[in-house]
């Protein structure tokens, strides 16, 4: 219940701060122009809290606030007094109503470099880019990648962190290019290496798994410290404190070699030898299984320690003085926001799938998780929602502010309005978008939970 509330708080938090400044940019463009505003509303539905300022404008904060609105005096959707008419929406130039729409994505666009700077500022900690052993047929063992690796530099642009690799990987996949990396090895021989990627699966939900690029896993003893009830290890006899060492014959090298192992062989029976209280045994295993994102994953049932300062060496953070964040800020929300483009464009085309859409709950999760681990990766999740919606809401979709920019567009151009006919239809094309979207995401999050 405590993490349900924590995800639900921090979800409303992060929803709350992002359809606030939206609808702001809206407001204030608005009433730089002279249009009358009645209503700026954080959420739809039953107002939970409302009250009408100095300036006349009714502020509210609704129940659901997946979204807001600012209602501005319009004829079209109601009568206008003569002496107010200069102020309606609909009586405004073209070019002016443009601006009004444009302020809503743009504040959204604004508010992500804002905090992309804060996180460049506070620093963001991470692990080193050095990579574990690639898989035999993946294009980073093709390309010569070895176990403690460190990847410097992809194409000149330096990687201090696993997480900018990622996003620099994720950015050149989509532009199926080959890339030349900077690699470091363990004994500080620096050497350049070329990683094809012309014809690799560019979905995130492969890519890595087709590109054999993850982060290095350091050798944990495979000393077990509990079993967990219920799970194949208690069913096969063992218990805290056992050394596996080996299955099938196989040595057990490491704790991560074992469980990449069982990871691959889900329901099948191994025989494991261990060694308890310095007397070897050996016991038939059945290994568990368990379904992640439609994909069945081998299960043991059991828990290691991880030795005190094992990760200290791979531990990193990237952080920028406030000078050099800001361009640094405004160059990663104008990234993110063209990848987010590329990979809206690679699911219409079906290279990318449709899993990829997440839905309110999966959102609320994230939001709890992030804003568990801490302030900057909870900035850095509300940064990447709000370049989202920066980007989705420019979109040419009637209903969304990128579809009145399109009616707007067109009016500048031929000198007169689309007809209401046309506008209408849009609205309904737009609307049947819109709830296929909100279906898809709602989809996907019964998913996530059913598995």
């Amino acid at each position: 219940m405590l993490s349900f509330l924590w995800s639900l708080g921090s979800f409303v938090l992060a929803i709350g701060v992002l359809v606030a400044f939206h609808e702001f940019g809206h407001f204030w463009v608005a009433r730089r122009l002279g249009i009358r505003v009645l209503r700026f509303s954080i959420g739809f539905g039953r107002p939970l809290w409302r009250r009408v300022g100095r300036d006349g404008v009714e502020y509210v904060i609704a129940a659901l606030p997946l979204g807001g609105y600012v209602k501005m005096l319009d004829e079209r959707e109601g009568e206008v007094a003569a002496a107010d008419l200069p102020r309606a929406f609909n009586r405004q130039p073209v070019w002016s109503r443009i601006a009004v729409v444009s302020a809503g994505p743009a504040a959204n666009f604004l508010l992500a470099a804002a905090l992309y700077w804060l996180v460049f500022v506070l620093g963001s900690p991470g692990l080193k880019p050095v990579v574990d052993e690639p898989a035999p047929e993946s294009r980073a063992a093709a390309a010569g990648l070895q176990r403690g690796d460190e990847i410097l530099a992809v194409n000149e642009i330096p990687v201090p962190t696993f997480q900018i690799l990622r996003g620099e990987l994720i950015e050149r996949a989509l532009d199926s290019e080959s890339l030349q990396l900077e690699v470091r090895n363990p004994a500080g021989v620096v050497r350049q290496v070329t990683l094809a990627l012309s014809g690799i699966r560019v979905d995130p939900i492969y890519l890595f798994q087709d590109l054999g690029v993850r982060p290095f896993q350091p050798e944990i003893p495979a000393l077990l410290a509990e079993v967990i009830p219920g799970g194949a290890a208690e069913a096969a006899g063992l218990k805290a404190g056992d050394r596996l060492l080996d299955y099938d014959g196989t040595q057990v090298s490491s704790w991560g070699s074992w469980a990449a192992w069982v990871r691959a062989h889900p329901g099948e029976i191994v025989t494991l030898g261990y060694d308890r209280a310095g007397v070897r045994h050996s016991a038939n295993v059945i290994v568990g299984s368990e379904v992640v994102d439609g994909e069945s994953i081998g299960r043991i049932g059991a828990r290691v320690d991880v030795p005190a300062g094992l990760w200290d060496n791979l531990m990193t953070e990237y952080r920028l003085d406030a000078v050099d964040a800001a361009p640094a800020a405004i160059a990663q929300t104008l990234r993110m926001s063209g990848l987010t483009l590329k990979l809206l464009w690679r699911m219409v085309l079906g290279d990318v799938s449709v899993k990829n859409v997440s839905g309110p709950i999966q959102i609320a999760q994230v939001a709890g998780y992030t804003a568990s681990i801490g302030l900057v990766s909870f900035l850095n999740f509300v940064a990447i929602v709000s370049v989202s919606l920066f980007v989705l809401n420019l979109l040419p979709v009637p209903v969304l502010d990128g579809g009145h920019l399109l009616y707007y567009g067109v009016e500048a151009v031929k000198g007169s309005p689309l007809s209401e006919q046309a506008q209408v239809f849009g609205q309904k094309v737009g609307l049947v978008l819109i709830v296929a979207l909100m279906g898809l995401a709602i989809y996907n999050d019964i998913l996530s939970l059913i598995h």
